[in-house]
Protein backbone atom coordinates (compact mmCIF):
# COMPACT_ATOMS: atom_id res chain seq x y z
CA UNK A 1 0.00 0.00 0.00
CA UNK A 2 1.08 3.56 -0.52
CA UNK A 3 -0.22 7.03 0.03
CA UNK A 4 0.25 10.08 2.03
CA UNK A 5 0.53 10.51 5.64
CA UNK A 6 -1.90 12.60 8.06
CA UNK A 7 -0.34 12.62 10.89
CA UNK A 8 -1.00 12.76 15.08
CA UNK A 9 0.45 12.88 18.40
CA UNK A 10 0.37 10.13 21.30
CA UNK A 11 -2.49 9.17 23.20
CA UNK A 12 -5.36 9.86 20.25
CA UNK A 13 -7.96 8.04 21.82
CA UNK A 14 -11.30 6.26 20.89
CA UNK A 15 -13.39 9.12 22.12
CA UNK A 16 -11.54 11.39 19.56
CA UNK A 17 -11.34 8.72 16.43
CA UNK A 18 -15.48 8.62 16.70
CA UNK A 19 -17.12 10.80 19.33
CA UNK A 20 -19.85 8.99 21.07
CA UNK A 21 -22.33 11.61 20.22
CA UNK A 22 -22.73 9.85 16.74
CA UNK A 23 -22.79 6.19 17.56
CA UNK A 24 -26.38 6.36 16.95
CA UNK A 25 -25.47 6.02 13.35
CA UNK A 26 -25.15 2.82 11.77
CA UNK A 27 -23.98 2.77 8.62
CA UNK A 28 -20.23 2.84 8.64
CA UNK A 29 -19.58 5.34 5.57
CA UNK A 30 -22.13 8.14 7.22
CA UNK A 31 -19.95 7.22 10.71
CA UNK A 32 -16.94 8.07 8.47
CA UNK A 33 -17.97 11.92 7.95
CA UNK A 34 -17.20 12.29 12.06
CA UNK A 35 -13.81 10.34 12.04
CA UNK A 36 -11.46 12.86 14.00
CA UNK A 37 -14.08 15.70 14.02
CA UNK A 38 -13.06 16.66 17.30
CA UNK A 39 -9.44 16.65 16.89
CA UNK A 40 -9.05 17.57 13.12
CA UNK A 41 -12.26 19.55 11.92
CA UNK A 42 -10.23 19.06 8.36
CA UNK A 43 -9.49 15.53 7.98
CA UNK A 44 -12.46 14.47 6.10
CA UNK A 45 -11.69 16.84 3.94
CA UNK A 46 -8.37 15.60 3.42
CA UNK A 47 -8.22 12.37 3.85
CA UNK A 48 -7.78 10.10 0.46
CA UNK A 49 -8.20 6.47 -0.36
CA UNK A 50 -5.20 4.66 0.39
CA UNK A 51 -3.39 7.56 2.98
CA UNK A 52 -2.01 6.74 5.98
CA UNK A 53 -2.33 7.37 9.17
CA UNK A 54 0.68 7.81 11.68
CA UNK A 55 0.58 8.63 15.48
CA UNK A 56 2.58 8.39 18.57
CA UNK A 57 2.42 6.33 21.26
CA UNK A 58 -0.81 4.51 23.04
CA UNK A 59 -3.44 4.85 19.99
CA UNK A 60 -6.54 3.99 20.42
CA UNK A 61 -6.74 4.26 23.67
CA UNK A 62 -9.87 4.71 25.94
CA UNK A 63 -12.92 3.04 25.65
CA UNK A 64 -12.96 -0.55 23.64
CA UNK A 65 -15.30 1.27 21.05
CA UNK A 66 -15.28 -1.35 17.79
CA UNK A 67 -16.37 1.64 15.96
CA UNK A 68 -13.10 3.39 16.25
CA UNK A 69 -10.97 1.24 13.55
CA UNK A 70 -13.95 0.86 11.32
CA UNK A 71 -14.57 4.61 10.76
CA UNK A 72 -10.60 4.96 10.11
CA UNK A 73 -11.11 1.96 7.46
CA UNK A 74 -14.15 3.63 6.05
CA UNK A 75 -12.68 6.87 6.00
CA UNK A 76 -10.50 5.68 3.05
CA UNK A 77 -7.03 5.03 5.46
CA UNK A 78 -5.31 1.57 4.31
CA UNK A 79 -3.13 1.61 7.13
CA UNK A 80 -2.30 3.17 10.60
CA UNK A 81 1.45 3.17 12.09
CA UNK A 82 1.95 4.12 15.20
CA UNK A 83 4.72 3.49 18.04
CA UNK A 84 2.11 1.87 20.56
CA UNK A 85 -1.58 0.84 20.43
CA UNK A 86 -3.85 0.10 22.87
CA UNK A 87 -4.46 -3.50 23.11
CA UNK A 88 -8.18 -2.96 22.50
CA UNK A 89 -7.78 -1.22 19.47
CA UNK A 90 -5.20 -3.49 18.14
CA UNK A 91 -7.76 -6.06 17.97
CA UNK A 92 -10.45 -4.68 17.19
CA UNK A 93 -8.88 -3.58 13.90
CA UNK A 94 -7.34 -6.80 13.14
CA UNK A 95 -10.81 -8.04 13.66
CA UNK A 96 -12.04 -5.75 11.10
CA UNK A 97 -9.31 -5.81 8.23
CA UNK A 98 -7.71 -2.80 9.82
CA UNK A 99 -3.84 -2.89 8.82
CA UNK A 100 -2.05 -1.36 11.63
CA UNK A 101 1.53 -1.46 12.16
CA UNK A 102 3.67 -0.67 15.57
CA UNK A 103 7.08 1.05 14.17
CA UNK A 104 8.74 3.55 17.11
CA UNK A 105 10.91 4.90 14.49
CA UNK A 106 8.77 5.62 11.85
CA UNK A 107 6.25 6.93 14.08
CA UNK A 108 8.87 9.28 15.14
CA UNK A 109 10.49 10.00 11.93
CA UNK A 110 7.26 10.20 9.24
CA UNK A 111 5.89 13.82 8.95
CA UNK A 112 2.17 14.85 7.95
CA UNK A 113 2.48 14.97 3.86
CA UNK A 114 5.08 12.18 3.45
CA UNK A 115 4.18 9.80 0.97
CA UNK A 116 5.03 6.33 2.43
CA UNK A 117 4.73 2.44 1.10
CA UNK A 118 3.83 -0.34 3.92
CA UNK A 119 4.88 -4.13 3.47
CA UNK A 120 2.41 -4.77 6.35
CA UNK A 121 3.71 -8.85 5.64
CA UNK A 122 7.37 -8.25 5.82
CA UNK A 123 7.14 -4.96 8.31
CA UNK A 124 8.92 -2.83 5.66
CA UNK A 125 7.95 1.19 5.88
CA UNK A 126 9.61 3.13 3.18
CA UNK A 127 9.27 7.07 3.23
CA UNK A 128 9.47 8.36 -0.31
CA UNK A 129 9.80 11.37 0.78
CA UNK A 130 12.52 10.93 2.84
CA UNK A 131 13.57 7.93 1.06
CA UNK A 132 14.10 6.36 4.36
CA UNK A 133 12.97 3.02 5.32
CA UNK A 134 11.75 1.45 8.47
CA UNK A 135 11.69 -2.30 10.16
CA UNK A 136 7.72 -2.12 11.37
CA UNK A 137 6.60 -5.44 13.38
CA UNK A 138 4.71 -8.07 10.82
CA UNK A 139 1.61 -9.50 11.87
CA UNK A 140 2.12 -13.26 12.68
CA UNK A 141 1.05 -15.54 10.07
CA UNK A 142 -2.90 -16.41 11.41
CA UNK A 143 -3.34 -12.60 11.72
CA UNK A 144 -1.87 -11.88 8.18
CA UNK A 145 -4.43 -14.27 6.94
CA UNK A 146 -7.11 -12.41 8.71
CA UNK A 147 -5.38 -9.33 7.09
CA UNK A 148 -5.96 -10.80 3.39
CA UNK A 149 -9.41 -11.99 4.25
CA UNK A 150 -10.46 -8.41 4.79
CA UNK A 151 -11.19 -9.36 8.66
CA UNK A 152 -12.20 -12.42 11.29
CA UNK A 153 -15.59 -12.56 9.57
CA UNK A 154 -14.38 -13.39 6.00
CA UNK A 155 -11.52 -15.06 7.24
CA UNK A 156 -14.06 -17.51 8.95
CA UNK A 157 -16.20 -17.33 6.09
CA UNK A 158 -13.52 -18.50 3.76
CA UNK A 159 -12.62 -21.16 6.29
CA UNK A 160 -15.79 -22.76 6.28
CA UNK A 161 -15.98 -23.03 10.10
Amino acid sequence: MRGTVIKYGDNVDTDVIIPARYLNISDMKELAKHCMEDLDKDFVNRVEPGDIMVAGKNFGSGSSREHAPGVIKASGISCVIAETFARIFFRNAINIGLPIMECPEAARDIEDGDEVSIDVYSGLITNITKNRTYQGTPFPGFMQDIMRAGGLINYVKEKGE
